[in-house]
């Protein structure tokens, strides 16, 4: 099933509201208290409200205009990812307590970063787009070590290393296979990828997303019918599409 990025986005005003709720609060507690302090700490407390709303609420309508409009705004990429993960501890908080599933959470919030990457509308050559898979992928009896090289895959079917290694090459992309997140930045760190395509489970992808800082990731959930981190499998249709989708900007 499909999930809608609406979920995140209106999770982010509700992490908006309840954070500026809290400060009210605490502007209220000191107003009944009568003294030179109380109304000093006031008065800061009334800028940083002003200053929050003002920040975090045009960090959030650019994330609704962009994804209404399918168009990135330079100018406030930066501040809509800043508020993003500002944000993004409370709207788990805020989920729970409305009783959204943190798994849904965290698909939304691929979703809207995946949508605002290809806003971006980047054209990228196949040598500057990496596509990071996690070795849970590779299938779990194979002998072949393929973090070290990924040459070493035999493209016996068994599992879809073998398709993507046919991808990568169709679009002259570099491909890596990672144990862990040590391993996956050292790849990063060596390739410089101007883009890269994920494929992960939600932890491990909003962990990714939220590392990498301003580089574009692409998260792709991987499809886990035997359970996390064992024969896990992937839709390459959406590799392929994430792959034109850079190459040809968006």
């Amino acid at each position: 099933m499909k999930i809608k990025k609406r979920v995140y986005v209106g999770l982010l005003g509700g992490s908006l509201l309840f954070l500026i709720s809290a400060i009210l609060l605490l502007w209220y507690l000191m107003v009944n208290h009568n003294i030179v302090l109380s109304q000093v700490i006031l008065i800061a407390l009334t800028i940083i409200v002003a200053g929050l709303f003002v920040v975090f609420g045009t960090g959030i309508i650019a994330i609704i205009i962009m994804i209404f409009k399918s168009k990135s705004i330079p100018s406030l990429e930066i501040l809509t990812k800043t508020v993003s993960d500002i944000l993004f501890p409370i709207t788990l908080m805020v989920g729970r307590f409305l009783g959204v599933q943190k798994e849904k959470i965290l698909s939304s919030y691929i979703e809207v970063n995946n949508f605002l990457v290809m806003a971006k509308k980047l054209v990228l050559p196949g040598e500057q787009i990496m596509i990071l898979a996690p070795h849970c992928l590779q299938n779990a009896d194979c002998p072949f070590k393929i973090t070290i090289n990924i040459e070493n895959c035999r493209e016996c079917g068994k599992c879809k290393i073998g398709e993507l290694k046919k991808l990568a090459r169709e679009y002259n992309a570099v491909l890596k296979v990672a144990t862990g997140g040590t391993l996956a930045r050292k790849f990063i760190k060596e390739v410089k990828p101007k883009g890269i395509i994920a494929i992960a489970c939600e932890r491990d992808l909003v962990s990714g997303i939220q590392d990498t800082g301003s580089l574009p990731v692409v998260g792709i959930l991987n499809n886990r019918p035997f359970g996390p981190c064992y024969n896990t499998d992937v839709d390459l249709e959406l590799v392929k599409n994430a792959l034109i989708a850079f190459k040809k900007g968006g």
